[in-house]
């Protein structure tokens, strides 16, 4: 069963990036995650197995403080 990952979620991994955070927020979510370092900004693609035998802990969009996704301008409300 996958880890239910949302767009806007913070990841902790078990292993810190060479610049030293091991915080990462969800940019896009499928069978590859598109994930942006907190600590310096690199944007990494990785596998989603891959990824969930590397989460240490999952930090919902809300509760870090993250805004959730943008709403898109082609959408009239």
């Amino acid at each position: 069963m996958p880890i239910p990952l949302q767009l806007g979620d913070v990841l902790k991994l078990k292993k810190p990036h060479p610049c030293g955070s091991n915080r990462w927020e969800v940019l896009r979510v499928g069978a590859d995650i598109r994930l942006k370092c907190l600590g310096c900004g690199r944007l990494v693609l990785i596998g989603r197995a891959d990824l969930e035998r590397r989460i240490r802990e999952v930090v919902a969009a809300d509760a870090a403080g993250a805004k959730g996704p943008a709403k898109s301008p082609l959408k009239s409300t």
